[in-house]
């Protein structure tokens, strides 16, 4: 096994060999959206691994030292588990939870303490953090094409396209005011990605969120 890296560096793709790729999130519903975003950027998913996630909730952002340590070395032992258990080769973990903080400072000093910490414990097989700011709504909204494919009364208010969704305050509430009736629910946003990736939003997103622009350069690493 190629040890983790940020560049390919002309290796094997890692997408082409058998496997699985565990996720991990805050609930269901964020493990369903990084499913969607994991085979845009990794086309070659759904023929060569399997998607797979462990239930335990990331509680990370807030721990550092020892206790930041810990919460790793647990989560990187239920994927290995779940590898185990799928009896297939652990290709990759994404991790995802919501900051709710802006893209600034903070979130730079919080993405490397993490960055690190999954880098030291996770040698053997590639990983990709999923640090969404100020959650994983504001990434939905790089891709307001897809809201009318899951209700086609929904239209995406045009004060909330073609904007830095990172520095978006609560763009959950946000989608609930501005798109209309039916009110948005947090369990809408699998059907919101799973609709970007079939009309093939995902690659083209409409303005910017550095969070998942370091996910995506993380996670197209992996090839």
């Amino acid at each position: 096994m190629t040890p983790r890296g940020r560049q390919g560096g002309g290796r094997t793709s890692r997408a082409q060999e058998r496997g699985v790729i565990v996720l991990a999130g805050e609930d269901q519903n964020d493990c369903e959206i990084l499913a969607a975003l994991i085979r845009a950027h990794q086309p070659d998913v759904d023929a060569t691994a399997k998607l797979v996630r462990i239930n335990d909730p990331v509680r990370l952002r807030k721990k550092t030292g020892p206790d930041l340590a810990a919460a790793v070395k647990a989560l990187a032992g239920k994927a290995r588990a779940k590898a185990r258990q799928q009896r297939a080769e652990l290709l990759g973990f994404v991790v995802h939870e919501d900051l709710d903080g802006y893209t600034d400072a903070q979130y730079d000093q919080v993405r490397k303490t993490l960055a690190d910490e999954f880098t030291r414990q996770c040698q053997e097989f590639r990983t990709a953090l999923a640090l969404a700011a100020w959650e994983s709504e504001g990434w939905l909204l790089l891709f307001p094409d897809a809201f009318p494919y899951v209700r086609p009364r929904w239209k995406v208010p045009g004060r909330l396209l073609d904007r830095d969704t990172g520095r978006l305050k609560d763009a959950k509430e946000e989608l609930k005011r501005g798109l209309g009736s039916p009110v948005f629910r947090e369990s809408d946003g699998p059907a919101v990605a799973r609709e970007a990736l079939k009309h093939r939003l995902i690659p083209s997103p409409r303005g910017s969120n550095r969070s998942y622009e370091d996910f995506v350069d993380e996670l197209t690493a992996w090839t």
